[in-house]
């Protein structure tokens, strides 16, 4: 089995990602874009599905980071003979995607081995091997790539091999660039020039990072984190590098997390906002709005990253699976209807406004025809934000998030003059909003429930104050967070909803790790209730769960005291941004989005 979740770091071009464990192996990559076919899949099945492995005998002691504030990897390696640096990194795509590895000599003598395993459709496809000039080529159907180094190579088992020693200040470069196989052969790169373009333009674009409260490091750290996970053509932000990572070991709950959610959307524009990164912002807007133009009634949940809506799913069976799970490629829950989303959306574009970006004229036009879907449609059930597959119902949250829509509908016209029906939508957010009170809340338990008529409570509904339907000192927020206190905190981590075998809500055996930004969630409560302390402790748990180079995945099992699920993933990440600065008494997106619903 691959390496547990939290020893890969990752490295990125701003088109795709390559995860590196920490034992000098990359498991995972895609190219030439996130959800291509993956070159190297170790990750979900064995080293015979496509490994990249630079690694000395005998070693004593690993220690990895980052080199400041970049994406350039650095992994230590200490034998019984000496000390060796591996720097990994893919140099900022201007053409073809390349992965540099270089290994310096920092102490001693240290013996080196490599292994190269290039598997081209997610590891089914073994390429045929030659040499052309003083390059390697691998080639098959329509994938080819090259492998340039000073180094001698072997062929072994359909593997490439070579062996090697560094002393200190010895450099020995390794540069393996992708290319579609009908075009001619890829520039040679000098690696130490591309370490230094790396370099600095990860620096220079931290620079513009105007974050200056408490936890800086673990904020601008994820920042670069959703950089990484940035398609950069188009603007689209993937949840995550990865497929199919188990959100419970040897779990069927594994998916396809490498697209584009609109959910996703308002916390990660606010968060890239408030954090000074502007363009990225206007970016991610204006593929927010190609992605969503047409007919509102074909609305879909999530995307391509240029904005594609065909994400048929398949199981890829021939590979085994991270922990004995099934592999997924692509994803079926974009065919689901999710009322939320439109909610989503019209919050995105009402905090984009307030933010000062420049509105586009057919983004309003575009508003006025979702509203006129929710309009029509808000009564209707739906699968729900934990994209369930037991069935549609009437999803509390999902109300939640038409009573934003129709929200945010009436603040444009009052804030911005925009023309619309003000009494119209004023009076739908009226009627959700009786709506929900009485039917989404229990009053003899004093919460919020899962879905209409339910005893089951979704950790969902934390966002009640945060999106200023209710301000957090009313009793029924109040009442809610208790219930999840209660019920769905274990070990001081947030479960997204209840789970027992008689529910039959998501369709799938019960099991899974805690949501982290559930988490996240609760801590923002604490803050905007007055609980600092409480907010200032949950944090600090969360922020322990990064692994050693500050990155996290989508959940955490509390019992194996690992992380699960894909990796890294933005929907982490967004919330540590927003909760630190929350905490840190900054202008926070929550406490903003609070205020805007008490206006």
């Amino acid at each position: 089995m691959a390496l547990p979740i939290e020893d890969y770091a990752i490295i990125a071009d701003t088109q795709t990602a390559a995860l590196v464990g920490r034992n000098g192996s990359i498991d995972w990559l895609c190219v030439p874009r996130f959800d291509s076919g993956a070159i190297f899949a170790a990750l979900l099945g064995s080293a015979d599905n496509g490994h990249w492995t630079l690694s000395p005998a005998g070693v004593v002691t690993t220690r990895r980071r980052y080199r400041d504030e970049t994406l350039v990897l650095e992994t230590e390696f200490e034998t019984a003979d000496g000390v060796a640096r591996l720097i990994d990194f893919m140099p900022p795509r201007t053409g073809s995607p390349s992965v540099i590895r270089i290994v310096e000599g920092v102490r001693g003598r240290v013996d080196f081995s490599m292994e190269l395993r290039l598997r081209f459709d997610y590891g089914k496809v073994v390429p045929w091997v030659y040499r052309e000039g003083e390059a390697l080529v691998a080639v098959a159907g329509p994938d080819a790539a090259w492998l340039r180094t000073p180094v001698e190579l072997r062929g072994e088992n359909l593997t490439t091999k070579a062996a090697f020693s560094v002393r200190a200040g010895d450099r020995v470069p390794f540069v393996l660039t992708w290319r579609p196989s009908h075009l001619p052969a890829p520039e040679p790169l000098d690696p130490s020039h591309e370490l230094g373009v790396t370099e600095g333009y990860w620096r220079g674009w931290v620079s513009a990072c105007t974050y200056e409260g408490e936890w800086r490091d673990a904020v601008v750290r994820s920042l670069l984190t959703l950089k990484a996970l940035t398609y950069a053509p188009t603007g689209g932000i993937v949840a995550a590098a990865t497929t199919s990572l188990p959100e419970k070991l040897g779990g069927v709950r594994n998916w396809d997390y490498r697209f584009c959610w609109l959910r996703d959307a308002t916390i990660t524009l606010q968060s890239l906002l408030y954090s000074g990164f502007q363009s990225e912002a206007i970016a991610w807007r204006k593929w927010l709005l190609r992605a969503i133009a047409g007919n509102p009634e074909e609305l879909q949940i999530m995307y391509g990253v240029a904005g594609e809506r065909r994400l048929d799913e398949y199981l890829a069976d021939w590979l085994t699976g991270y922990d004995g799970n099934p592999v997924r490629i692509g994803n079926a829950a974009a065919e689901q209807f999710q009322l939320d989303v439109y909610g989503e959306v019209m919050d995105a574009l009402h905090q984009g406004r307030r933010a000062g970006l420049k509105a586009d004229d057919p983004s309003w036009g575009l508003q006025v025809k979702l509203m006129e879907f929710v309009e029509e449609h808000w009564q209707d059930p739906d699968e729900g934000i934990w994209e369930v597959r037991g069935g549609p119902k009437q999803f509390t949250h999902s109300k939640l998030m038409a009573w934003v829509a129709a929200d945010r509908a009436v603040k444009a016209i009052e804030e911005f003059g925009l023309p619309g029906p003000l009494e119209r939508w004023a009076g739908l957010r009226s009627r959700i909003y009786d709506d929900i009170l009485a039917n989404g809340y229990d009053p003899v338990r004093k919460t919020f429930t899962q879905y209409y008529g339910s005893e089951e409570l979704d950790a969902a509904m934390l966002m009640v104050p945060l999106v200023g339907f209710l301000p957090a000192d009313d009793e029924r927020v109040a009442g809610t967070v208790a219930a999840i206190e209660k019920h769905l905190l274990v070990d001081g981590f947030v479960q997204r909803y209840t789970q027992h075998p008689e529910t039959e809500v998501d369709g799938l055996p019960p099991g899974e790790g805690a949501f982290l930004a559930c988490t996240f969630w609760l801590a923002d409560n604490y803050a905007l209730m007055g609980r600092h302390d409480e907010a200032r402790e949950t944090f600090a748990r969360l922020l322990a769960l990064r692994n050693d180079v500050g990155l996290l995945s989508e959940e955490y099992d509390t019992e194996a005291g690992r992380l699960v699920g894909n990796f890294p993933q933005a929907f982490s990440h967004v919330p540590l941004i927003d909760t630190a600065r929350t905490l840190s008494s900054a202008l926070a997106p929550t406490e903003a989005r609070a205020e805007e619903g008490r206006k």
